[in-house]
């Protein structure tokens, strides 16, 4: 389908963050901004992506046979290569622009995008640190999470540990249920602040690639539909492996990258610089 000019041009425009806004992602590692997309595009975008992760999805089996990690949601990858509406959006010059100014970097790179559906009865998603998985060598990275539907408690959005990225333990964690368990735990005893609240129509989160951070269960009967676009900094550069998981993300995220060279390949394309 032909996205609508005005949608088009909405992508187009910056959306302009405040000091209060740069101060509290500085913080907590984590935002929530309210009006990033309109209806209009939320509603646009739903359809398109719904029927890219319906076109792409190759899971058949039922919930109940299913572990954690597959009851969380459908996860398809790299929609942008896929579909040139999906790219539209994905390389959307007002997200880019947001990720550059929380990270405080010139501009931003593709690292991948995903769509994340929570199928109605779906599971948890376990605690974790998204970059445990990232042979990346800084922290500058960050995750747009774009529902695209209003998101209840009830339909699992996303919850946060504020200020979490400062915890070394549980990096080693990949997702599932230890480290459902052993993050729980250790964020229990500190006093990092959990932050779960409903999304409206057209709010996005943005959040650090080491900020803890979890969704509830989908109790409803309706899926809960997720875009994320994963950003990093222009600049980043890439590091040795740590784990089979950071060389199986090279291989497949960053390949030809070449270890403590700029990440500068065609599946990490600049996705916002200032012009000029």
């Amino acid at each position: 389908m032909a996205i609508p000019a005005h949608i088009l041009q909405e992508l187009d425009q910056p959306y302009q963050l405040s000091k209060e806004d740069l101060h509290f992602y500085n913080t907590n590692r984590f935002i929530k901004l309210k009006q990033v997309l309109s209806a209009d595009a939320i509603a646009c975008f739903s359809k398109i992506i719904s029927e890219q992760v319906a076109a792409m999805n190759t899971v058949r089996t039922s919930l109940e046979e299913r572990d954690t990690y597959g009851k969380a949601f459908l996860q398809l990858f790299n929609l942008w290569r896929e579909n040139g509406e999906v790219r539209s959006l994905v390389f959307s010059r007002r997200l880019g622009k947001i990720a550059a100014d929380l990270m405080q970097v010139e501009g931003v790179r593709m690292y991948h995008d995903q769509a994340l559906y929570k199928e109605g009865g779906g599971g948890i998603t376990p605690w974790h640190a998204d970059q445990y998985y990232w042979p990346l060598e800084t922290d500058k990275t960050i995750t747009a999470w774009i529902p695209l539907q209003e998101t209840p408690l009830e339909m699992g959005p996303l919850e946060f540990s504020a200020g979490s990225h400062q915890i070394v333990e549980g990096r080693e964690l990949a997702i599932g249920d230890e480290s459902e368990t052993l993050i729980q735990q250790r964020l229990r005893v500190t006093d990092f602040q959990h932050v779960v609240e409903a999304f409206d129509l057209g709010e996005v989160s943005f959040h650090s690639g080491w900020v803890f951070h979890r969704a509830g269960a989908n109790t409803t009967g309706n899926t809960r539909r997720v875009m994320t676009i994963i950003y990093m900094d222009r600049d980043m550069r890439l590091k040795a492996p740590e784990n089979k998981n950071q060389q199986n993300d090279w291989d497949t995220w960053c390949p030809g990258a070449e270890i403590g060279a700029v990440i500068d390949t065609p599946l990490n394309p600049v996705l916002y610089e200032p012009e000029g």
